[in-house]
């Protein structure tokens, strides 16, 4: 019975989690607000599924609130959005060597790589289309 034991108490006792640092909220931060040097701190301690350092929080935004002291977690934050709600955008299209652009008002918000709905400001009809790093909206069929 005790040989049975043992290799099961060794394991548990070589599996057990090193520490290691992680990054903690300075501040309670709203869901929103993107994060300064100031907003992050660096500790050590350890989590599952948390930054090691604030290079990748730091100009980044917080999808959900984070409270002072507790672990920021990399499902907690998203790229900053480079689009607001309401804002005046370019939208773009290109299909078979023609390209057209006219002015859209961005219907939600995001960053480069994400789809929002815009509203073609001449037509007023609403489309989809992806962010681009420069701010613009390109559209397809």
């Amino acid at each position: 019975m005790i040989l049975r034991a043992f290799p099961i108490a060794l394991l548990l006792i070589t599996s057990a989690p090193i520490s290691a640092e992680v990054a903690i909220a300075a501040r309670n931060i709203r869901p929103g607000e993107v994060m300064s040097v100031t907003d992050v701190m660096v500790i050590r301690g350890e989590a599952s599924g948390a930054f090691k350092s604030a290079d990748l929080i730091v100009g980044a935004e917080a999808k959900v609130a984070l409270y002072a002291g507790r672990v920021i977690l990399t499902s907690q934050i998203v790229p900053a959005a480079s689009v607001q709600h309401n804002q005046i955008v370019e939208i773009r299209f290109s299909s078979n060597g023609l390209s057209m652009s006219t002015d859209g008002r961005a219907l939600g918000r995001g960053s480069a790589g994400q789809r929002i709905r815009v509203m073609n400001l001449a037509s007023k009809t609403s489309i989809f289309g992806t962010i681009q790093s420069d701010g613009s909206v390109r559209v397809s069929k």
